[in-house]
């Protein structure tokens, strides 16, 4: 586990500079700290949000900095408009960089308790987990189409930032739905990697405890007096981090922040023991293997450049010698 202190959470702030940055749930709250963070190193923000009013003043607030930033009404949990959003980025800048799926709510209904009607139980309310799970598994999904590898500069920045909390490791109680739901973004992300990996695309999950935002109620915040929030900035400082860091071992990492103090970065645990250990192998020669016809492929798109119909005998015997080095 590494510390993060805060002036290191930018050391890789040139790299925003120019990125498209999709965010759903921008209009207030830490949508919009990310936001106009990423606005303040050059990025070029593209907003989704259910609130109109607020989110056309966080575009406000960018471009009257002279920031470039447009906002579109978007309801996640419908995937037309999740398409238009990306649709959006695509016409207006002609690509998308980054994308942190940031639209949740918090607890809805009472999942323990269980209602009857007519002498039936009535179906329980699970919009907790379809805005904090089954939405975000749908923009990770447009993500994997609309941050494919770009042809003209493969080394371009691409990453997705997932936002979890501490409920992606503690159970909160009363709260099973917002419970499974960030659980289920940890496991989401671990599932969903090898996907991004192939396409190039960095990823991370932000995991804080509670921040003063209008996602905790006034009962829970009642409950909380006392017990420091987690600083909004920071968490946006986290997110920011996660897109943009540099180093390959942190990719899939999660950005913890359990308090008013620094971020704490957990690289991927792993399970080594047992079956596990045979996964984990079997996984690492996929990988060299699926490295290795990349460079064979690129290998030979060079010779062949190079010496034309006479090259084809040449890249059979490199053919064979690559593929026969990842085995």
């Amino acid at each position: 586990m590494s510390t993060i202190l805060d002036d290191k959470l930018y050391d890789h702030a040139s790299r925003a500079k120019g990125a498209v940055v999709l965010i759903t749930g921008a209009s207030k709250g830490i949508g919009k700290a990310s936001a106009l963070e990423f606005a303040k190193y050059g990025a070029k923000l593209v907003i989704g949000d259910i609130d109109v009013e607020n989110g056309e003043r966080t575009v406000a607030e960018i471009t009257g900095s002279g920031g470039d930033a447009v906002f579109h009404r978007c309801d996640v949990t419908k995937w037309d408009d999740q398409v238009a959003l990306f649709e959006l980025a695509i016409s207006k800048f002609g690509k998308v960089n980054v994308v942190v799926p940031n639209a949740g709510i918090g607890e809805v209904g009472q999942f323990g308790v269980v209602t009857v009607v007519n002498g039936k139980p009535t179906k329980p309310d699970l919009r907790t987990t379809e805005i904090n799970l089954i939405a975000v598994m749908q923009t990770v999904h447009l993500t994997l189409h609309y941050l494919d590898k770009p042809k003209d500069d493969p080394a371009e920045l691409r990453s997705l930032v997932l936002i979890g909390s501490m409920a992606s490791f503690e159970g909160i109680p009363h709260a099973p739905n917002y419970t499974c739901a960030k659980h289920g973004i940890l496991g989401f992300s671990k599932g969903i990697a090898p996907y991004l990996q192939a396409r190039g695309i960095r990823s991370g999950v932000v995991c804080p405890f509670f921040a003063d935002t209008d996602i905790l109620h006034v009962g829970v915040k009642a409950f909380l007096a006392g017990i420091p929030l987690v600083p909004v900035p920071r968490i946006a400082g986290a997110i920011f981090n996660a897109a943009t860091e540099l180093d390959p071992d942190t990719d899939g990492a999660a950005w913890t922040l359990p308090d008013d103090g620094p971020v704490f970065r957990i690289e991927k645990p792993t399970l080594t023991e047992g079956v596990y250990k045979m996964i984990n192998q079997r996984a690492e020669r996929l990988t060299k293997f699926a490295e290795s016809v990349q460079y064979t492929f690129s290998t030979i798109a060079v010779l062949v450049r190079l010496l034309g119909g006479k090259a084809w005998t040449i890249l059979a015997v490199v053919v064979i010698a690559i593929l026969w080095r990842s085995l």
